[in-house]
């Protein structure tokens, strides 16, 4: 009888240990971690000044971005007249890149670098013309 009564106090126990932790565990759920946080997600979204430098010299030309999740939209206004800029933002890596049209060459400047909050940098590909390294400040 004297073990019944302990092996029953230690079941008992057992359960009132379950049924705590499972009260908190659902009362109060764990804090997020940084992983778990969408803290490398950004937003690029508005007006941007950027500084172009390459071997041929250096620009100064304004990027307008819209994201919607990872797909980058805009426009670009600078040395190469107007163009409709397309990309994708990944975590803090963004890339996009416009066509051009100048002096009766045609070509595609694409841009990639990564994004720390309001500011950005990288490197660009001229088309035919050469590469250099941006940096931009959102506006």
């Amino acid at each position: 009888m004297k073990y019944c009564t302990c092996l029953l106090a230690v079941m008992v126990a057992l359960c009132m240990t379950n049924v705590v932790l499972g009260e908190s565990k659902h009362e109060t759920p764990a804090p997020a971690t940084s992983i778990d946080q969408a803290s490398d997600n950004v937003n690029v979204t508005g007006k941007w000044a950027f500084t172009v430098e390459t071997d041929q010299g250096s620009g100064n030309p304004s990027f307008t971005f819209k994201q919607d999740g990872e797909k980058l939209t805009g426009t670009y206004k600078g040395t190469f007249g107007e163009a409709v800029v397309q990309g994708s933002v990944k975590g803090k890596a963004i890339s996009f890149s416009f066509k051009i049209s100048a002096q009766g060459m045609e070509g595609t400047i694409e841009y990639t670098g990564t994004v720390e909050k309001d500011t950005m940098k990288g490197t660009v590909k001229l088309a035919e013309l050469g590469s250099g390294t941006w940096t931009a400040k959102r506006e």
